[in-house]
This record gives structure tokens, sequence and C-alpha cells, in this order.
């Protein structure tokens, strides 16, 4: 592994995507807000100082050309890492113009990633205070009960962030009916809610529900850093994934805790906002910069940083070949 704090030229990897990313907030295209968080990403990562392999990427090789599962990234040069991204989690949130939208790169040990095929998975994560509380075989009532046990509250005073799906429908009234706890509903996104929830010093106490398994893995990285932790279990959307996950071996009644998806002791994590939210700023471009918020953490050393960046506007440009002031199409 490598012998300094890796977050520190992860950040610059994260920036440039969502820098890339911003330039299409509020435009309604989400995929081209996608691509554009891609190329950000792309154009920075290859000068980290890291031997890494995408565990957790854009896909399929064929269906992703860019990071994409198996890619090597890096220099080359530095630690055999396994590297985890989400150039833009929240697309349609960066479309829409609405809160959460992120940047995200994660970076641990090689070989301690986790992740099975096309997956999701059902989860509850929490801050440090209630992090021995939490068990997932138990219902999200007794749960919420347990959590605000532990954080000396009231079940009513507990702020739990929900996926806004039809699937969460009977939990979302479990929630509110059996204990009274306060239902966050989120349209897309469940990794900025886990991270705020890890920190412990905010609104949110809980994430509950099914999410995506890249979700689930990245914000396990940043609880590893952060505190807290994470319960998770295999959610086959259909019987299809569940022989296909039987198959290769996974036992999809097994409980998934933090060190089950993140098992390196040194991971290192960035995350940069696009748009702004709980956890970071979006990005603000202003007359002659740009300007970006982080935060930056190392599991080993248990730093924090949270960054925020000036980049000038003329010199970002006659970098990068884009503008930032006008219509994003001009500058394809």
């Amino acid at each position: 592994m490598p012998d300094r704090n890796l977050a520190l030229e992860l950040v610059r990897v994260t920036e440039a995507a969502a820098m890339a990313s911003a330039r299409w907030i509020g435009r309604g295209r989400k995929n081209e807000a996608d691509q554009a968080a891609v190329d950000g990403m792309r154009l920075m990562l290859d000068t980290v100082a890291m031997d890494g392999v995408v565990i957790i990427g854009e896909g399929e090789k064929d269906q992703a050309p860019m990071l994409y599962n198996g890619e090597r990234v890096g220099s080359g040069n530095g630690g055999k890492v396994d590297v985890a991204v989400d150039p833009l989690e929240g697309t349609e949130l960066t479309a829409l113009g609405l809160p959460n939208a992120i940047s995200v790169i994660a970076v641990s040990q090689r070989g301690t990633m986790y992740f099975p095929p096309s997956f999701y998975l059902e989860k509850i994560a929490v801050g440090p205070e209630a992090a021995a509380a939490i068990d997932i075989r138990r219902s999200p009532a007794e749960n919420v009960r347990r959590i605000a046990h532990a954080r000396r509250k009231s079940p009513k005073d507990v702020t739990v962030v929900v996926l806004n799906r039809d699937r969460h429908r009977d939990l979302i009234q479990e929630l509110r009916e059996e204990v009274g706890a306060k239902v966050q509903l989120i349209p897309h996104g469940d990794t900025a809610p886990a991270i705020a929830a890890a920190r412990g010093d905010g609104e949110v106490d809980a994430v509950i529900g099914v999410g995506g398994g890249t979700e689930g893995v990245l914000a396990a990285a940043a609880i590893k850093c952060l505190g807290g932790a994470i319960q998770c279990r295999l959610w086959p959307r259909d019987d299809a994934e569940r022989v296909a996950l039987a198959e290769g071996g996974y036992d999809v009644h097994r409980v998934l805790e933090t060190d089950d998806l993140v098992a390196g002791d040194d991971v290192f994590v960035a995350v940069t906002g696009v748009t702004a939210g709980a956890l970071v700023d979006g990005v603000r471009v202003t007359s002659d910069s740009v300007v970006t918020d982080s935060l930056v953490m190392r599991s080993l050393s248990g730093t924090r940083r949270r960054i925020i960046a000036e980049h000038s506007l003329e010199k970002l440009e006659s970098f990068t070949g884009k503008r930032f002031h006008d219509d994003p199409r001009e500058a394809r």
C-alpha cells in the first residue's frame, strides 16, 4: 500500500468528474452528464500513483468503454489496489438540478472489495453511536427503536433516509406508523446519505432499504474511515438473478457487514459534490473560477479533510478544452 494519503491525489479525480458533469446541471440530459463525469474522471485517474483494478465501475467492458469492471487504472506505480468508482452518483439528480449528486471514488488493498455479479442490496447504515445496535435480521421498526436508544432520543426523532421506490411502500408505512420515525424520501443515490449518517453529526440517523450494490460498497468504504456500521443482504430482483447468485456460490441469506464489503484496513475515499447536499456543497461557477467542495478520508489514520478548492476558469478551460459558462453542447 502507499506510504502516504492517496485520498489527497484521489480528490483531484472526483473534482474533475464533478466539474465536468456540473456543466449539465438542470439541463434534463442525464446521459450527457454521466458521460461528462466519466470523461473528467478519466482525465485525472491515470495520474494517480497506484496500480489499480476497477472492481466496481460503469459495468462490463462491452457496455462501458471507460472505467469498466476489470480495467487497469492509475500510473502503474505504487500499491496494488482495488478501485470502486461512481463518476456521477445521481445522474438524474444532476439532470433535474436536485440535491445530493456526488462524484466518489474508493481505493483499498488488492482483493479486498466485495463484488458479485449484477446485484442489489438490502441495507441499513448508521453512525458510530448506533453501530452495535443494528441487526438487519430484525424488523425496520425494531432497528429504529434500537437506534433511538443508542442515540438517546425518541424513535419519533429518528430520521431515516429511504429511496422513494414502490418496493419500499411497506417499509415506509412501518417506519411511520409503528414507531413514528421521520422518513426522508430521496429519488436517487443513497451513498451520500449513508456517509452523512456515518458522520453522526447531522440530521440523518440511518439509511434503510434496498439499493444498488455499488452504492453499498462505496458507503462501506467511507464507513471504514468514519466509523459507524453498514449491514446488507443480497437482494435478487428476480428468479434469474437468484439462480445466478446461487450458481456463483453467493448466499442471499448471509448478513454482509462493513468488513465483508471492504476488508482492507487502509481505505481511501474522496467525495466531491456536484449539486449541493447534506454531505458537501455543489460545484459553483464564478466569473473567473470554479469552486468545488470535497470530503477526503483515510481509514488507517482516521483522518478526514474537508477541501474547498478554487480552480482558475481560464486555466481550467485551457487545460481541459471545455467551457463552463456557455451551453455545454458547444463545447463537445
